[in-house]
């Protein structure tokens, strides 16, 4: 919503426009039949919503429950004591490391404003370059140490154990986990435009990524040829479509 009110957001907590939510849900069109068994969110509600939303057009009708394991307490009392229940759900992880990129001073303020207080090319250069950060702010390669080592360290042993994996995040996060994917440098990575609301398909295969761009629809089955476990995730559709 402060998109829409042309404000830098950032670390601050803002909801998602009626427009992103459609796209949320568009979204989730495009990934319907693609296996998702974990996600992985920011602890921001824009990325959470967007997940959520998506899910709701997932073909699998599981039910995303956010895991709570900041206290003793909180994972007792959010404990599934049901089997039949747990398989038909989605564990989903919230962590700041993949929160878009803070903002520092900036965050609430106008754009065209802090440009014109500031000047439009440091103003520019705050938010286009690679190692320089706006004021008390994150620079984008300090925001990728963090998305990025996260990635390696929790998402990448879901991978390797065979699990689909979503993950939902902000524009400078992403980028970061897509500079380390797709092997880019710093001076790719600052050029790199992420669409809202496009989904993107990454396969693991053997410790290599390799990306397949935005999934186009549901009948995408050249994707289920990648892996294995894919060609049988494919085999299970066709024989509940009979």
């Amino acid at each position: 919503m402060w998109n829409e009110k042309n404000l830098f957001t950032g670390c601050c907590d803002v909801p998602l426009t009626r427009k992103g939510v459609e796209e949320a849900i568009e979204a989730g069109k495009r990934i319907t039949y693609i296996p998702v068994d974990m996600i992985f969110t920011s602890c921001l509600i824009r990325a959470q919503m967007t997940a959520m939303l998506a899910m709701t057009q997932h073909h699998q009708k599981k039910v995303p429950i956010v895991t709570h394991n900041e206290s003793e307490r909180a994972t007792t009392w959010s404990q599934v004591y049901s089997e039949r229940t747990t398989k038909q759900s989605i564990p989903v992880i919230t962590t700041w490391q993949l929160n878009e990129r803070m903002y520092g001073d900036l965050q609430g303020l106008n754009k065209k404003e802090t440009a014109e207080r500031y000047g439009k090319e440091q103003v520019h250069e705050w938010r286009r370059s690679y190692d320089i950060s706006p004021p008390n702010g994150e620079s984008l390669e300090m925001c990728s140490r963090r998305a990025v080592a996260y990635f390696k360290d929790f998402i990448e042993p879901q991978l390797k154990s065979g699990k689909h994996v979503l993950v939902a995040a902000h524009a400078n996060s992403l980028r970061s986990i897509i500079m380390y994917l797709d092997r880019l440098t710093s001076q790719e990575v600052t050029s790199l435009e992420l669409s809202t609301g496009i989904p993107l398909l990454y396969i693991y295969k053997e410790g290599k990524f390799s990306s397949r761009g935005s999934p186009v629809g549901p009948t995408e089955t050249g994707v289920y040829a990648y892996t294995q476990s894919l060609a049988v995730y494919r085999q299970q559709l066709d024989e509940m479509s009979r």
